[in-house]
């Protein structure tokens, strides 16, 4: 019973990994999951067995529910681009009240202010959120990734970036994804990946294992080298990584604008779509500060 629980929890982490502004994290903390799945993590060298009967539903389920919502959110992204957006930036939004509150309660313990290295930190987050997406290439050829050798050296790279992301509660690794412009192209894949296993499609299948296996593999290493780091990070220098993340946060709405190719829509909305678009921002910081009240 247990097993089959921490595995529907793990779907839910899955699904929330592949939702741009969702925070696997998060969705960790309110499900009272994350000291267990952190602990496996950190431990694994010390008991590895314990720790990989720990992890395996979680997983299991992770896999499941990341696989699963790929096809729903390729869909919504290409044919509902507008609200989806809107909803995304909602959800993220809707964080900030609790990450403003545990930055207080690092200010408080340490009895002093922010300092020139926590605004330090805010504004190089801030700017490599705004700034990165600009120094892309075309978007459109984004969202096709060809396994060249540089390509799956830098998937290698950007799955240890994410699977940094997706363990701190309150920020979004596919949010990350899309801030450096990959998060397009790595959908893509699984989702092709998924057809040609289906239709047995030899050479699509190869294609896709060459982008997702290195992708894969760095984030299965990251999450056991920067769990460590992590936790020393929030510890060590809690108000400085709170204002990193919030810089991060902060700056995500043009990222997730310019990578969807909203700036050149906005002309297009109409009054019905926009009040549906503010609506559903609502209602996604609604989902997220109540998880994080939870939490």
């Amino acid at each position: 019973m247990v097993f089959l629980k921490d595995m529907v929890k793990g779907m839910f982490i899955g699904i929330a990994n592949i939702i741009p502004g969702v925070s696997g994290g998060t969705i960790a903390l309110s499900m009272g999951i994350y000291d267990k799945l952190i602990g496996a993590v950190s431990n694994f060298l010390k008991d590895w067995k314990k720790s990989v009967l720990t992890l395996l539903p979680i997983l299991i389920g992770c896999g499941i529910g990341l696989i699963g919502f790929t096809f729903a959110i390729e869909y919504l992204l290409s044919e509902h681009t507008f609200v989806t957006c809107m909803t995304f930036i909602g959800l993220i939004l809707g964080g900030l009240p609790v990450l403003i509150r545990q930055l207080g309660k690092k200010l408080r313990a340490r009895g002093g202010g922010i300092g020139a290295s926590g605004i330090l930190a805010f504004l190089i987050l801030f700017a490599f959120a705004i700034l990165l997406p600009l120094m892309g290439s075309d978007q459109e050829v984004l969202k096709t990734l060809n396994p060249t050798p540089g390509l799956i050296l830098i998937m290698f790279l950007i799955g240890i970036i994410a699977s940094a992301t997706m363990v701190i509660p309150g920020v979004s690794g596919s949010l990350v994804l899309m801030i450096l412009g990959y998060y397009y192209g790595i959908i893509e894949s699984i989702k092709g990946f998924l057809e040609a296993l289906k239709a047995l499609d030899i050479p699509a299948l190869t294609h896709g294992f060459l982008i997702l296996a290195p992708f894969g593999i760095g984030i299965l290493l990251g999450i056991f080298l920067i769990a460590k780091l992590i936790t020393f990070l929030f510890e060590k220098y809690g108000v400085q990584t709170y204002c990193a993340i919030l810089g991060l946060i902060l700056s995500s709405p043009f990222a997730i604008f310019y990578n969807t190719g909203l700036f050149g829509q906005l002309h297009q909305l109409n009054l019905k779509l926009i009040l549906s678009g503010i609506l559903l921002a609502i209602v996604g910081a609604a989902v997220t500060y109540f998880l994080g009240e939870k939490e």
